[in-house]
This record gives structure tokens, C-alpha cells and sequence, in this order.
């Protein structure tokens, strides 16, 4: 199906739900296949999810979103669905995401909320009926940062040496990993998948949930690739959440073992992300990534930078990235 005959579809299935689609607008696009639309419908906003069936199909977005929902987690309810052709009308949870609402003063809250939700999916969510994150797929992603960030972004193809350090930290990141308690992932549970909502926080963007290490989502939200915040704030944020899972039964782990869980599990993301970022720019068409680059660099050789075992690896990167722009697509740094 062509984006015409796409979008006449789209416009029928809004019209089969009662609503109006003359009043479709853009909502918002994200790093996947799918869109989102704003329409009308009996006089108030609702949105549309457009999910090729082909690319992504809407099932994993129900039965998790049913799960999330049925634990008391605010999900978007969904109003109708045509499964077979990738079409959801669901609940609009408005524009408000936690991104442009945090700072300083709002973060503690802000946090709060998204920690006591995380809690609820990590202690009340079977992780166990999900696909598991296994070491084939942390290792697939980590070889996203060699192919995506070093070759095609920056022009660097490793020698066989420079192979070795790379395999050896990726290899030291994965014992780690795996070596947590799993649960529920949401995988993507950060600052621009929560909204600000009634009640906050609305939890979006859930539907590539899998089985994964306690840590995952701690990571994502707390060394978030779009916002930073200070380091004695983050692990005062760790802490008090680690106190939580011990309270609650799922972990043992003492401080120092539970802060090297949350560093090697955000070095695994961050660095996936590098490579993700790239990726996105060169074959999906969304250059707007690469703006994040640096934030997500900076993590990497910030959090590598204290673990000695990690420290040829951050040798070896700080001496590929050197002073380029990592903002700049490859094309354009090289006629700069």
C-alpha cells in the first residue's frame, strides 16, 4: 500500500469510528514506523495510531497496554481498533510530555510519580510472559555503536586490535547485565514517553516491552538521552529506588552492587543509542537525532571513565570521536 492509499485507509477507519476526518492533524512521528493523529470525535480530541501491520503490527501495543492498564497504569484507553489493517483510535493524553516540564524545582515530583509507576510495573507485571532480553539481542544492539556510529558516521573501520578492546567491554557490559534479577521492561521509559496527564504519569511508546534487567528502565529515566542532571542527584534518586526493590523482595544487592547493575545496564542503552541515533539519520531519514549525540557520548565516557576494566574502551573511543561534531551528518562535517 502506497502513503496514498495509506492515508485514504487511515481517513476511512476515522470515519467508520464516528469521528471526523477532515479534523486529522498530525499529532506526533516517532524513531519507529508508526504516526499519530489528532481528530474529532462527538467534541473531543482523540488520536489515531497509524501502524503498518507489515512494519509494526498493533497486537504487542494491545496486550501490553492491557497489562499496564489492568495494574492500575495510565495507559491510552482504546475506543476502537482494526488489528488487521493497523489502526487504533485511543485516548489523547494531550501534548504535555515530562521533557519541557522538568527542571530543578519539578523534578523531584515529576520523578516521583514516574518511580512510583515504574515500581507498580517492576513488582506487579508478570516480566515472565514477555520475550526475554537475552544476550543475543544487548549484543546485537551493542554492534550497533561499531557499524552505525564508528563507520558510517564517523568513516572509522576498527583493526583487528581494536576489535578486541571493543568485544572485550561489550563482554564485560553483558556479565553484568545479565547478572540482575529480570522483570518488566517498558524499554523506553523516559522523559518524552510520559505525560503529563490526569492522572500523571501517561505512560506511552510501551509497545516493545520484553523481559530484562531490574535496572533497565531506572537507567533510561534517570540518565535520560534527552535531559541530564547532576550526579549526586541521580544516585540519591538510585539509592531511595533501591531501598524500595529491597523493601518489596526483588533484589539483595547492596549499594555498590546495585549502582554498578544501573551503570553497566545505562552503558549498554547509551551505547546502543549512539549507534540507534546514527542509524536513524542515515537509513530511516530523521537527521534530528544526531542532535542528542553529544549528551549520550558524554554518559558513556563519564560512566566507562570509572571502571578501570572499561578503560581502554574509552581510550579508544575518545581517540575515534576526538573534536568532531557529532551533530553534523558525515557529508556535512566533511565540507565544513
Amino acid at each position: 500500500m502506497n502513503d496514498t492509499e495509506r492515508h485514504a485507509a487511515l481517513r476511512d477507519f476515522v470515519a467508520a469510528c464516528g469521528a471526523d476526518p477532515q479534523s486529522l492533524q498530525v499529532a506526533s512521528a516517532d524513531a519507529s514506523f508508526r504516526s499519530y493523529w489528532r481528530v474529532r470525535r462527538g467534541g473531543e480530541s482523540v488520536i489515531v495510531m497509524d501502524s503498518p501491520t507489515e512494519l509494526e503490527p498493533v497486537q504487542p501495543w494491545l496486550d501490553i497496554g492491557a497489562q499496564l492498564g489492568a495494574a492500575g497504569l495510565h495507559v491510552p484507553a482504546v475506543q476502537a481498533a482494526d488489528v488487521e489493517r493497523g489502526f487504533l483510535l485511543i485516548e489523547d493524553l494531550g501534548t504535555r510530555t515530562y521533557l519541557p516540564a522538568l527542571d530543578a524545582h519539578s523534578a523531584d515530583a515529576l520523578y516521583g510519580a514516574a518511580l512510583d509507576a515504574l515500581f507498580v510495573m517492576q513488582t506487579r507485571l508478570d516480566g515472565n510472559v514477555l520475550e526475554r532480553y537475552d544476550e543475543a539481542r544487548l549484543q546485537m544492539e551493542l554492534e550497533y555503536l561499531p557499524q552505525w556510529l564508528l563507520q558510517r558516521h564517523l568513516g572509522v573501520t576498527l583493526e583487528c586490535i581494536e576489535w578486541d578492546v571493543v568485544e572485550l567491554a561489550f563482554r564485560r557490559i553483558l556479565n553484568a547485565v545479565q547478572a540482575q534479577p529480570y522483570c518488566f521492561v517498558h524499554r523506553d521509559f523516559h522523559s518524552r514517553n510520559l505525560m503529563i496527564a490526569t492522572p500523571s504519569p501517561g505512560i506511552i511508546d510501551f509497545q516493545g516491552a520484553l523481559h530484562g534487567p531490574l535496572t533497565y528502565d531506572l537507567a533510561s529515566l534517570l540518565r535520560d538521552c534527552y535531559i541530564a542532571w547532576p550526579p549526586s542527584r541521580v544516585e540519591a534518586w538510585v539509592e531511595a529506588y533501591r531501598l524500595r526493590l529491597v523493601a518489596a523482595g526483588r533484589t539483595t544487592a547492596d549499594a555498590a552492587l546495585f549502582r554498578r547493575w544501573f551503570d553497566f545496564t545505562g552503558l549498554q542503552r547509551h551505547i546502543k543509542v549512539l549507534g540507534l541515533f546514527c542509524r536513524l539519520c542515515y537509513r530511516d531519514g530523521k537527521p534530528q537525532y544526531l542532535q542528542d549525540l553529544p549528551l549520550v557520548l558524554r554518559y558513556v565516557l563519564d560512566v566507562a571513565g570509572r571502571y578501570a576494566e572499561l578503560a581502554d574502551f574509552v581510550a579508544l573511543l575518545t581517540r575515534f570521536v576526538g573534536d568532531a561534531d557529532l551533530r553534523l551528518r558525515r557529508d556535512e562535517a566533511t565540507s565544513a
